[in-house]
């Protein structure tokens, strides 16, 4: 009788990493919707999403009966929960909303998973050690990748804006450091809850220099659904939905599930919003997602 509920779960897991991937996809392609038709800033769309989703989160972990305010007590972890939300969470929230703003969600989704290329890197020079064959075929797939989308293929001229390569790469090393600097706090506290005070702290601390409850933009019943999508279904709904894939299916495999998100961005906005994507464009996206199956099927590299 336990076989069937084996398979079960391993499709249940499968289905919800694949779920997020493509609600996180879907929810880059509503921020450029807004930025670009609606007149929305990056500024209020960060605010709001940190200080929704967070509470959001906090409260959905508070009706699981987790201890929700225990890691305040503990003078080891909250001051690295502060940096948490106020330079990782802000960070790449802030870096990968302004990279859609100044180029597109395919473009800055895809720019933003140089980042597991980047925690390699950083983890080799950590240990003073070579990188094996798989870590500098990731990273020269990386550079190509990345140099792929920021030319469309002419070497010589870059096709995208300064602005936008440079948000995008930001948001790839803001990545990086989200996935590296909670390590210690993640082996005795909940994912949901550690996310949920670092959304909310840097939602309050971004609100102190952009007022949220100032609104810009045109207001009409779009633009609540594609917002109203971006905090539900794009950050609450796909964050839980990946921490149970990762529950039951693992790490490795739900995580490369999760690089259907760059590919849900893509079609998204190309079919919806029509953005030119063109080979070399695809080229370069399909570069970088290798990155992520070579380095996930490699030995642990990025073990503490």
């Amino acid at each position: 009788m336990s076989l069937p509920l084996e398979i079960s779960d391993s499709k249940l897991g499968a289905g919800l990493a694949i779920m997020s991937a493509i609600f996180w996809g879907v929810a880059g392609a509503c921020a450029q919707y807004v930025f670009q038709n609606k007149g929305l800033t990056v500024d209020w769309l960060v605010s709001f999403r940190l200080l929704s989703a967070g509470g959001i989160l906090l409260l959905y972990a508070k009706l699981r009966g987790r201890a929700v305010g225990a890691i305040w007590r503990d003078q080891r972890a909250w001051p690295s929960l502060l940096i948490f939300g106020l330079i990782g969470m802000l960070g790449v929230q802030y870096t990968y909303f302004a990279a859609i703003r100044h180029s597109n969600a395919a473009t800055g989704t895809v720019l933003q998973y140089v980042g597991p290329t980047l925690i390699v890197i950083y983890f080799v020079i950590l240990r003073r050690r070579l990188p094996t064959p798989k870590e500098a075929g990731a990273v020269v797939l990386a550079f190509v990748g990345t140099l792929l989308l920021a030319t469309h293929g002419e070497l010589s001229k870059l096709e995208i804006s300064s602005w936008a390569l440079f948000w995008g790469l930001s948001s790839a090393v803001a990545l990086a450091f989200c996935s590296i600097q909670p390590m210690r706090l993640l082996r005795y506290y909940e994912a949901t809850v550690l996310v949920g005070w670092a959304m909310l702290i840097g939602g309050v601390g971004f609100s102190l220099l952009h007022n949220p409850w100032t609104v810009q933009g045109t207001w009409e019943a779009s633009t609540v659904a594609a917002v109203a999508f971006i905090v539900i279904f794009g950050t609450v709904i796909s964050f839980v939905g990946y921490l149970n894939a990762v529950k039951k299916i693992g790490p490795e495999k739900s995580s490369l599930l999760a690089c259907g998100e760059p590919l849900s961005a893509a079609i998204t906005s190309v079919v919806w919003l029509s953005v030119p994507f063109g080979v070399f464009d695809w080229l370069g996206a399909f570069c970088i997602i290798a990155t992520i199956v070579i380095l996930n099927r490699s030995p642990a590299s990025t073990s503490p």
